[in-house]
């Protein structure tokens, strides 16, 4: 059985001290209560690096440039009535201070502390990683 493919892109968002912000879904949402990294559906027309840039001023107010994104790892992951496919980039460059505009909450996590931030099922193998990786 075929599934919806949903496009979205996300953002590894590293402070000065290297610290990964992450943004728990609210109330309301899909997956609510979990954390998750900053990002959204990439729109028809829109490259991913596009997306997240308006996903990132929409939602955190923060200004960041495609030029500013470097790639770092993805997700595929095949849930129950959809298939996800995220980009996962990261920025270590941006204007703005984070706002949390749709009511979530924000953290600035240690790489080693992901683990302790229970997320979506697709989000805990790229939270794995840069635990390892950072």
């Amino acid at each position: 059985m075929t599934k919806p493919l949903v496009f979205v892109a996300a953002a590894a968002i590293f402070d000065a001290d290297g610290r990964i912000l992450l943004a728990q879904r609210p109330q309301g949402k899909s997956m609510a209560g979990l954390w998750e990294f900053p990002g959204g559906k990439v729109e028809t027309g829109e490259t991913p690096e596009d997306a997240l840039c308006r996903e990132l001023q929409e939602e955190l107010q923060i200004g960041v440039q495609p030029a500013d994104l470097r790639p770092l790892n993805f997700a595929s992951f095949d849930y129950p009535g959809f298939h996800l496919f995220m980009p996962l980039f990261e920025v270590r460059d941006w204007s703005g201070d984070p706002v949390p505009v749709e009511g979530q909450a924000l953290e600035w996590v240690r790489p080693a502390a992901l683990a302790d931030f229970p997320a979506p099922p697709a989000d805990v193998p790229l939270f794995e990683d840069l635990a390892a990786r950072f």
